[in-house]
């Protein structure tokens, strides 16, 4: 295995940094047409411009190491972003444009901002009132509209994995920042019932979505950043309690965890890297899930809740992450928006393309490789 240094990471962490601050602004052409050039077929690279999951996983990766270093250039950044954003006027209300709002609640504690802290309160209460429910009252994966920044697409009685990083750990922190239980309880809820519909028991691993149209999980794929969204947010979730969430629950929820990065370890291929349809060899090897999946390991090793056979896990995968940043900080080999979809085919046949996320993803593995004091690194 070959050996990366802090150094390198860190360099590479300020090439993706770059590359994904840029693309957060109109009047900055130079990553739109790099993401035009590395064949993004006809696709309006703008509307990735826009406040949405692919600019807030970011974000949220930008506030983590503005956390840890102290840094008060990002802090700016984070604020300019948000102010300019909410000036120009925010999109429908769903479950993915509710993402930059788990960077916006922690954001606000270094300036108590009244407009943002009304927009979050706004936000929690449409989630807990308003967000449509499926049965059993679980998040309706709502998302927004293709072409129509207003409106929504429904996928009614659809619960689908994404929705736990998208909005439930944002609903969480907002409970435990204002003691409302309601609001805490209400994410505790949606993180058991997207245990319950979506973990396999079997394989550990999850499913992309559950209908109660159809009583099934779809195509019953094990798609790779599907299961990533558990792997990568779930510890936060469980910290944000600071040791106060239900042992009960808590063993449930690090025992799915712990269930499924085995199965993710036996997965992991030759490369570094994990397959676009986890279970399928044939499947092309994808860099934001992987890169989710990898931060989300690195943080069960520093949190002790992996043992230490680990880390040669996360080794392999940083080494194949840095293999595909590029020298301008594009990250390569990214699979493409991806639905829901009713058999492997689906998810094999999406384009591969530089995504604001694929920056996103990795910016979140690179800066919990920095952290991790067992890493070789």
């Amino acid at each position: 295995m070959e050996n990366v240094t802090a150094a390198q990471v860190k360099d590479a962490l300020e090439r993706v940094i770059a590359s994904f601050q840029t693309v957060l602004y109109e009047d900055d052409e130079q990553f739109l047409e790099n993401m035009k050039t590395k064949n993004l077929e006809g696709d309006d690279i703008r509307r990735y411009q826009h406040w949405e999951w692919t600019q807030g996983v970011g974000l949220y990766g930008l506030l983590k190491i503005m956390q840890i270093n102290g840094n008060d250039e990002y802090r700016e950044f984070l604020y300019k972003w948000f102010k300019e954003n909410i000036a120009e006027g925010l999109p429908s209300k769903n479950i993915n444009t509710t993402t930059p709002l788990l960077t916006l609640v922690e954001l606000n504690n270094y300036y108590n901002d009244t407009q943002f802290e009304e927009l979050c309160i706004k936000w929690a209460e449409w989630l807990m009132n308003c967000l449509p429910r499926t049965k059993e009252r679980g998040f309706q994966h709502v998302t927004s509209a293709n072409g129509d920044r207003q409106g929504v697409r429904l996928n009614e009685n659809e619960m689908w994995i994404d929705t736990l990083f998208m909005t439930v750990l944002f609903l969480n922190k907002m409970g435990q920042k204002y003691n409302r239980q309601d609001w805490i309880n209400e994410s505790i809820h949606q993180v058991l019932m997207h245990i319950k519909y979506l973990c396999d028991n079997k394989t550990g691993l999850f499913y992309h979505g559950w209908t109660f149209n159809e009583m099934n999980n779809f195509g019953g794929i094990f798609w790779c950043r599907g299961n990533s969204w558990f792997t990568l947010g779930i510890l936060d979730y469980v910290d944000m309690f600071k040791g106060t969430l239900n042992s009960g629950v808590k063993e449930i929820i690090i025992d799915a965890y712990k269930a499924q990065t085995a199965a993710l370890k036996k997965l992991q291929s030759k490369s570094g890297l994990w397959h676009t349809v986890l279970t399928d060899s044939s499947s092309y090897e994808e860099v934001s899930g992987s890169a989710a999946i990898t931060a989300g390991i690195l943080k069960g090793i520093r949190m002790g809740i992996l043992d230490d056979s680990y880390i040669d896990v996360a080794d392999k995968a940083i080494n194949a992450i840095l293999k595909n940043i590029d020298s301008d900080g594009t990250v390569l080999n990214v699979s493409g928006g991806t639905g829901m979809g009713y058999d492997a085919e689906h998810y094999k046949n999406i384009l591969i393309a530089p995504m604001a996320y694929g920056q996103s993803l990795t910016i979140l593995a690179l800066v919990e490789a920095l952290q991790n004091d067992k890493k070789s690194i």
